[in-house]
């Protein structure tokens, strides 16, 4: 079994990696080195209780100073789905899905205790934004790691918060609660394609930040990535032109150079958290 994980990280980061035998954890490690995100899925439906008990598993996660401010809304009226695909028409899997969640990171229900308590809220700065919107994203990879470890697939759907307002309108989300992200649910029609990861070399430190030789190493990663999963398609080519070696670096030089959500601090601040 260690060998298959040695295997699973070679074909994750392109790097062979020593480590003692193991005698437990094994079979854990191989789901989370193993995934992939999915979006085609089988008509059969998620059982409620089975995806209650997913939440509960995903709630357990580690949560900031116990202050849980990570909410999740489970969408089960159809027409609010319909709503909430007709806001991402480019992903089908939303409507698609047998089941649909969204993450909330939620610092309404600190400052309501604090009212009930009677104490001031005095931490009404950058920092309350930042620990509800990462408790919310601990719950959103703790879900992910359980619903595959079912069997289940799962696809995250961060483009929601492409359209904040709507998105909180149809939820009716109050001051201080946000959208992280949606989640697709379902069981997998067939098996999805593993994402090659940057190499270790690149994101893994030690002691102190270092990104010297960055440009040969993500040279080295686009090669690598385009021979396993090359991009069916090159992105804006009216702008950028069609290029003979399109890889990683390139779709992600493009993708961030077209302006995105530029109106997410604005619909933040709406919401009552303050950003400074």
């Amino acid at each position: 079994m260690d060998e298959d994980l040695a295997a699973l990280v070679e074909a994750r980061f392109g790097e062979r990696l020593s480590f003692p035998a193991l005698r437990r954890g094994t079979a854990t490690l191989a789901g989370i080195l193993g995934r992939a995100s999915c979006r085609r899925y089988r008509p059969d439906p998620v059982d409620r209780g089975l995806l209650r008990l997913l939440c509960a598993a995903a709630l357990s996660a580690p949560t900031k100073s116990d202050l849980q401010q990570a909410d999740i809304l489970e969408v089960t009226d159809p027409a609010l789905r319909a709503a909430l695909a007709d806001l991402v028409p480019a992903m089908p899997w939303v409507r698609e899905a047998p089941a649909f969640l969204v993450f909330l990171a939620d610092n309404r229900r600190q400052r309501r205790i604090a009212e009930l308590r009677g104490k001031p809220f005095a931490n009404d700065h950058l920092d309350a934004f930042f620990n509800a919107v990462v408790d919310a994203a601990i719950v959103l990879s703790a879900f992910t790691l359980a619903a595959e470890a079912v069997g289940l697939g799962t696809c995250a759907i961060s483009v929601l918060r492409d359209r904040p307002e709507e998105l909180s309108r149809l939820l009716d989300l109050p001051d201080h609660v946000i959208p992280l992200a949606g989640m697709c649910v379902g069981w997998p029609e067939g098996e999805p394609a593993m994402s090659p990861r940057l190499p270790l070399s690149v994101t893994l430190h030690e002691n102190r930040f270092d990104d010297s030789d960055l440009a040969g190493k993500i040279e080295a990663y686009d090669r690598r990535r385009a021979a396993i999963r090359p991009y069916p398609r090159q992105r804006a080519p009216e702008r950028w032109g069609v290029v003979e070696s399109y890889g990683w670096s390139e779709e992600k030089a493009r993708h961030y150079a077209e302006p995105q959500r530029t109106d997410f601090g604005a619909f933040v601040r709406r919401k009552g958290f303050r950003l400074d």
